[in-house]
């Protein structure tokens, strides 16, 4: 595969990019949980755990990149497949993925503080639901591209296996979630209605991304949108996600301090 400089370049400054903010984002919640009430610092916690996780894999997945290609002066041009380079490992996302978002779903169920029943029974199926999503997508995702959109190659069917439990998943959090929510303050309840479309819009974008390759004939074209995408996704998804998350921490830390 053959890059321009500037495909390159914006696929690296995108991962440089989700680096930096992975990073800060931890700081930042490590900080933040000294202000909120010992109920919900377990959320917030889980929030700066994991940022530190994608941090670590966004610097893998950033290295690898760079390893991947090699440049020609002459065409100003980024060349993989040639001697001296490595394959870029997809696999880190998907580590990264399998690791961070059943901690994701884990933190906004904690923050909420419901019937312990409730919470046992939701962690449980949004878990196993976001490990299934991440599992079955990973064989597509490696599967070389044989097939164009809406056929079904080793990509397509893999693809539908994970948006099932991926469509299960958001109707747990639009759905069952809702009745959960009538004793949260008002605006807990606004905060995680914009949650529950952050989730959809961020994570709605991880599918369309990895159909990618089967839409758009040019494997370059196709590559650096797919990797774009993908780092800017986990940005909204992670950083942004926790940051939610601290706000309704906060909010509901500072309910406890009026009620004792």
């Amino acid at each position: 595969m053959t890059l321009s400089l500037d495909q390159f370049s914006l696929v690296y400054n995108a991962m440089s990019l989700a680096v930096a903010a992975m990073g800060a984002a931890f700081v930042y919640f490590l900080l933040a949980r000294q202000s909120i009430h010992e109920t919900y610092r377990i959320a917030v916690t889980i929030s700066a755990l994991v940022v530190l996780i994608a941090f670590y894999h966004y610097m893998r997945i950033f290295d690898s990149w760079n390893h991947a290609f090699v440049y020609d002066p002459a065409s100003q041009t980024y060349t993989s497949g040639v001697p001296g380079t490595l394959p870029f490992n997809e696999g880190y996302r998907y580590v990264d993925w399998l690791l961070t978002v059943p901690l994701l779903l884990t933190e906004l169920v904690l923050v909420l503080k419901l019937e312990k029943a409730l919470t046992r029974s939701l962690l449980t199926r949004l878990i196993i639901a976001a490990v299934a999503m991440i599992v079955l997508g990973y064989p597509g995702e490696i599967s070389p591209v044989t097939e164009k959109l809406f056929e079904f190659g080793p990509r397509g069917i893999w693809g539908i296996l994970s948006t099932i439990p991926f469509i299960y998943i958001l109707w747990v959090l639009f759905t069952e979630l809702t009745k959960s929510l009538d004793r949260q303050p008002e605006a807990v309840k606004e905060r995680v209605m914009w949650l529950r479309i952050l989730v959809l819009a961020t994570w709605g974008f991880y599918p369309i991304a990895y159909t990618i390759p089967m839409a758009i004939s040019d494997p370059a074209t196709a590559e650096v949108i797919r990797q774009v995408g993908y780092s800017v996704a986990d940005i909204l998804a992670k950083p942004l996600f926790g940051l939610v998350i601290v706000g309704i921490a906060m909010i509901k830390s500072e309910q406890e301090k009026a009620a004792a």
